[in-house]
């Protein structure tokens, strides 16, 4: 059964609740009939109104429809989707967006007492990296003194030099070593970050605090935050379109 004029109408309001009125008219205002085959409507633009609003329909030429025929059914499905596109992406962008914010807020609320216990426990294991490394320093000044004191006053050069070697090779190894273990060369700031995540992850167990979780959070912040940029973005493109059209 061939689809007609009536029966588009009649799917365009069943597809969309919120059509009340629709109707189409020629390209000099005449009302189309009911009656009236798609076939038939398609071949010249026409013009449609939902709800007082007018939207001017441009059809392809009759050469390019011979040459990819499509059934009624297709017409139809294509046209109420680009129909669909039209009346309800703004409409769409604008829930999303709105839909975004909100979980951008509940995730904001979540990450909010998290934020808290994690400032916390890096502020300790901060200060405790920090005393670590002040301690390691004033190691390393005692044995540099005691080196002293044993070559310039207590012996000799001839029998110190030996023992700096062996001290200066055994610092090697423990060097060497490090690298066996953790598979990152020995370098101070390298060595202060593992040294400062040891005692966050340390103090995240004694404080219960989930560090997958708070990644996972944030994780989903970013995403959503991203994905509000790309739904404004496309706000205001089709704000510049609407634009340059009213200009035009």
């Amino acid at each position: 059964m061939l689809s007609t004029v009536g029966s588009f109408l009649q799917d365009l309001q069943n597809e969309d609740k919120g059509v009340k009125a629709a109707a189409i008219f020629t390209a000099d205002g005449s009302e189309i009939p009911a009656s009236t085959l798609m076939d038939v409507l398609l071949m010249k633009d026409f013009r449609l109104v939902i709800n007082n609003v007018a939207y001017d329909i441009q059809c392809p030429t009759k050469e390019k429809l011979s040459h990819k025929p499509m059934s009624d059914m297709e017409n139809v499905k294509s046209l109420v989707h680009r129909l669909f596109t039209v009346l309800h992406l703004e409409e769409f962008h604008k829930k999303r967006e709105q839909h975004l914010l909100e979980k951008i807020d509940y995730l904001k609320e979540q990450l909010r007492p998290l934020e808290q216990v994690k400032a916390r426990i890096e502020a300790r294991s901060e200060a405790k990296t920090s005393g670590l490394l002040w301690a390691g320093l004033a190691l390393l000044s005692i044995q540099g003194g005691a080196l002293a004191w044993l070559t310039w006053w207590v012996y000799s050069w001839d029998i110190m030099e030996p023992v700096t070697y062996f001290l200066t090779f055994a610092n090697s190894m423990v060097f060497f070593a490090y690298f066996i273990i953790t598979r990152q060369n020995y370098t101070y700031s390298s060595l202060r970050s593992r040294q400062f995540l040891q005692f966050f992850h340390k103090k995240s167990q004694h404080q219960h605090f989930d560090v997958e979780q708070y990644n996972k959070l944030k994780d989903d912040l970013a995403k959503a935050k991203d994905s509000l940029n790309q739904v404004r973005h496309s706000l205001y493109l089709r704000m510049q379109v609407e634009g340059l059209d009213e200009k035009n």
